[in-house]
């Protein structure tokens, strides 16, 4: 069967968005460094005609509209999507060098060059140009599989860069291992990819070769080429790729500073340095660049990936510590991950605290857990602060735990390797959903009734006014006011406890006056 090269690369992707409104088509040519500000300035992707000498798109997955028209779904069931593909696995399809359009054009040797890319400055204190929309591809040894990740690299020259290694992740603990043994570790990058890639390779995956779990998020097997200068693979239908090798050295280049995914710089750090081999790409390639950090940090590529990932591995947790998880959602404006609502439908006293403390182990960057129940929607701000200020106290639903493992980008840590989690349990007791004060005011439907009059109503027991309506057959209410008028004046009509009306008997009417 013929392999679809267009269905899965950007271009095609970003075609899509134009027609749906989320990108935006910069035709007039413009300089790199003012790349990153027309980026900022507006919500949508932007593809630039003529950035550098080449087509440049960013911003492309900076919503979750964006991630989930890549899927192809509405975005209420992005989440579902995720997590029923991301569990299976579909291999790759290897394909030669001459269907794949990734090799359409070939630099080799001193042809290859990062400076010849539209890489530019992003922030700025940034050290150098970034490429940061780079999906890397590297053969794990311990496996014989492809490991898939996502790493930014700092130019430091025609055909090297600096790559951040610095925090936890396969491709480190493959660079270690192969320099105890003082061997070099390939790599190749893809640099301009679908969405479904980059979620592909931020995902957590016990796969044996990652490309299959690529695949199943795709929902078809990844037409993989080898690369030319490198024993690996990668999609053949990607739009750049910069084939080379992590040299022997260790963590020396000094890298950064950096727009960080948490909105602040980081600092300079230690990493290994790429050596480039080779540049393969389409005959009409887009280039890529993604946005982290910055004041919109809500609406980064970044961000929004982050926060699809961290809901995903936390829903896993959540099923073996609760009964019924409703919902997960990591707001995209601190960063994916920091900030984490849950809604679920509790069946058992607990279960809340059991949710807190599963999120709690379940991503070291989590600092903050809402635990809410199944009406109210995770994803709007409005309902989650109502929760918040209507069904949580202080001294009684918070959880605080000290001394968790976590990640040293956080600038309130000041330096510590450990910090402090906390949960905020703004469920309704268990059992108080019927109870008055956590009743949501509705407007009103009328109800079929079975008496005739208000009289007949009331006289079969106590009523609500809307009950009255419906006895009276009333669409207005007023008359139900004048029918109770003359009730009233003979005491006759009275109210009990809950609001509701009833007719009084002598007895009542005694103990009333009382």
């Amino acid at each position: 069967m013929a392999i679809d090269f267009n269905r899965f690369r950007l271009r095609s992707f970003l075609d899509k968005l134009v027609a749906q409104g989320e990108c935006v088509v910069h035709d007039a040519p413009i300089d790199l460094i003012d790349v990153a500000g027309r980026l900022e300035a507006v919500p949508q992707a932007v593809w630039f005609k003529s950035a550098g000498g080449a087509e440049l798109a960013g911003n492309v997955m900076g919503s979750r509209r964006r991630l989930a028209l890549a899927f192809g779904v509405d975005e209420a069931d992005l989440p579902h999507v995720l997590r029923e593909r991301g569990g299976t696995e579909i291999p790759p399809t290897e394909v030669s060098s001459g269907e794949a359009p990734v090799h359409q054009v070939i630099k080799l040797g001193d042809e290859a060059d990062l400076c010849a890319l539209p890489v530019h400055l992003q922030h700025e204190l940034d050290g150098a140009p970034y490429i940061s929309a780079s999906i890397d591809y590297a053969r794990d040894p311990s496996t014989g599989g492809t490991n898939l990740g996502c790493r930014r690299m700092m130019l430091r020259g025609r055909q090297a860069a600096g790559v951040d290694l610095n925090a936890p992740s396969d491709l480190r603990a493959i660079y270690q291992a192969a320099h105890k043994r003082g061997e070099r570790v390939e790599v190749a990058y893809a640099v301009g990819s679908h969405p479904i890639d980059f979620l592909a390779a931020t995902f957590s995956s016990r796969a044996s070769d990652e490309l299959g779990l690529n695949g199943a998020l795709r929902g078809s097997s990844v037409p993989v080429v080898r690369c030319k200068t490198i024993d690996v693979c990668v999609p053949a239908d990607a739009e750049y790729v910069l084939e080379g090798y992590l040299d022997v050295a260790g963590f020396s280049e000094a890298e950064g500073p950096y727009g960080e995914y948490l909105g602040y710089y980081g600092h300079v750090k230690r990493n290994p340095v790429f050596h480039l081999t080779a540049i393969t790409h389409r005959a009409d390639a887009v280039f890529q660049t993604v946005t982290i950090g910055g004041p919109q940090l809500g609406r980064t590529d970044t961000a929004q990936l982050v926060a699809a990932k961290t809901e995903s591995t936390i829903w896993m947790s959540l099923l073996q510590a609760v009964r019924e998880p409703v919902a997960v959602c990591c707001t995209a404006s601190c960063g994916g991950m920091y900030n984490v609502r849950v809604s679920l439908r509790q069946r058992y006293p607990g279960e809340a605290r059991n949710a807190i403390a599963a999120v709690f182990g379940s991503v070291a960057d989590i600092k903050h857990v809402f635990v809410v129940d199944e009406d109210i929607d995770v994803f709007d701000d409005g309902q989650i602060d109502w929760a918040m200020a209507t069904r949580f106290q202080a001294d009684r639903d918070i959880v605080i735990g000290e001394g968790f493992r976590a990640v040293p980008i956080d600038p309130s840590l000041e330096g510590r390797r450990v910090g402090a989690k906390a949960g905020f349990d703004c469920t309704k007791p268990l059992g108080a959903a019927a109870a008055a004060s956590y009743t949501v005011p509705t407007p009103p439907r009328l109800p079929m009734s079975a008496h005739a009059g208000v009289l007949a109503a009331l006289a079969a027991g106590p009523a609500t006014f809307i009950e009255l309506m419906a006895a009276g057959r009333s669409r207005d209410g007023r008359d139900v006011v004048r029918a109770l008028d003359p009730l009233y004046a003979a005491g006759r009509i009275g109210r009990a406890d809950d609001g509701r009306y009833q007719l009084l008997t002598e007895g009542t009417q005694n103990a009333i006056n009382r």
